[in-house]
């Protein structure tokens, strides 16, 4: 084969043996990034003493960097320029190359092959590992021959598998030190809640993904539920409010506001919530890291994968409700038409189930 990095950088296939520092590449979405950071010292801890230890995400990924603060540098990398640029290729190959990594940590069990494969490639590491990729038919051939990149492949079990315990399952395999899984971010580790005179609820309703959002009308009943002695926080991207402007009327409230600060600075709101509600989304994570009782308005798109968490790792404060479904974990590729532009297992929670749930919660977590 010839490598990725012999394209673009035009130098011969080399492997040198005295080199030095992990890197780690973790090229999923954000939501992927937030919930790294709970395994993510074990990571670390493969690095020999004096090593640096580097974390490649993609850029739209390194929102989560400051959750890495203190335990690597945070390389952020931009994969649609990485696409369609080759002089940026050119140059993100030569500094991964230049960089010489003694190893290089794959966390991903979904890869693409001229993605973060070829940066893997380019860094030339003595040690490369990753788990065996997750099937994907259109690009079976070259995944195939890009094998021989890895030092050794770890076989992390079936398609669908919760994605923290097959990190958990892979560390184990590496070798890393074990150190006790929480969910929760250490409170020494987070910034103070936001100081509130009044209970607060934290609405994330937005999703990337607009068939994974439940309608503005299930928010009105759930703020109403709340009634009048909560303030009410809607928190989205700047142009969440622009692409769904039926939600614009939850803001007509008086205790009712918007926020859309980054997620470092929107910590301290979630660490204040009384309650925080939510479709299953990276500030969905967040919320629950931050140890907010947190409800999840899920689909089934991503059951026994993401959300909700496995049982035996899932913390007292998440909360999810989903319709299961013969087709639940179809990763996204949903087999049934939209339903008022919803997934059909998002258009058929049950208010009254929500409802109950949200009541269930105040009444354990309210103060």
């Amino acid at each position: 084969m010839i490598s990725f990095y012999t394209k673009w950088a035009g130098r011969e296939r080399q492997r040198p043996a005295n080199r030095s520092g992990v890197l780690v590449v973790a090229a999923g979405g954000i939501g992927d990034a937030i919930m790294l950071a709970h395994v993510f010292p074990r990571f670390a801890a493969l690095a020999k003493d004096g090593e640096t230890v580097t974390l490649l995400l993609r850029a739209d990924a390194a929102r989560a960097a400051f959750l890495y603060r203190g335990q690597a540098q945070v390389l952020a990398v931009d994969f649609t320029r990485l696409g369609k640029s080759y002089f940026y290729r050119r140059r993100m190959a030569r500094q991964l190359r230049s960089a010489g990594y003694r190893a290089v940590i794959s966390a991903d069990y979904l890869r693409h092959p001229k993605l973060d494969e070829a940066l893997i490639d380019a860094c030339r590491a003595a040690e490369t590992y990753a788990m065996e990729p997750r099937p994907w038919p259109k690009y079976e051939r070259q995944l195939a021959r890009n094998r021989n990149i890895y030092t050794r492949l770890f076989d992390s079990g079936p398609v669908l598998k919760d994605k923290i315990l097959r990190w958990v399952a892979y560390l184990d395999w590496l070798g890393a030190p074990k150190i006790p899984l929480s969910l929760n971010l250490p409170a020494g580790k987070l910034p103070p809640a936001r100081a509130r005179a009044r209970p607060l609820a934290v609405l994330a309703p937005f999703s990337a993904v607009k068939a994974k959002q439940c309608p503005a009308a299930l928010y009105a009943r759930l703020i109403e539920r709340l009634g009048g002695a909560y303030d009410v926080v809607l928190t989205g991207a700047p142009n969440d409010l622009d692409r769904n402007p039926s939600f614009g009327a939850l803001l007509d409230l008086p205790n009712g506001s918007f926020e859309d600060a980054n997620f470092e600075n929107l910590l301290p709101i979630l660490r204040a919530a009384t309650v925080v509600i939510a479709a299953d989304t990276a500030t969905m994570h967040l919320a629950v890291a931050a140890g907010a009782p947190t409800l999840c308005l899920a689909s089934a798109a991503y059951v026994g994968e993401i959300t909700p968490y496995a049982p035996e790792i899932s913390p007292p404060n998440s909360h999810t409700i989903y319709v299961p479904m013969e087709c639940a974990g179809c990763l996204g590729v949903c087999i049934h038409p939209l339903e008022n532009e919803m997934y059909r297992c998002v258009a058929d929670l049950s208010e009254a189930t929500v409802l109950e749930k949200l009541d269930e919660i105040l009444a354990v977590d309210s103060p």
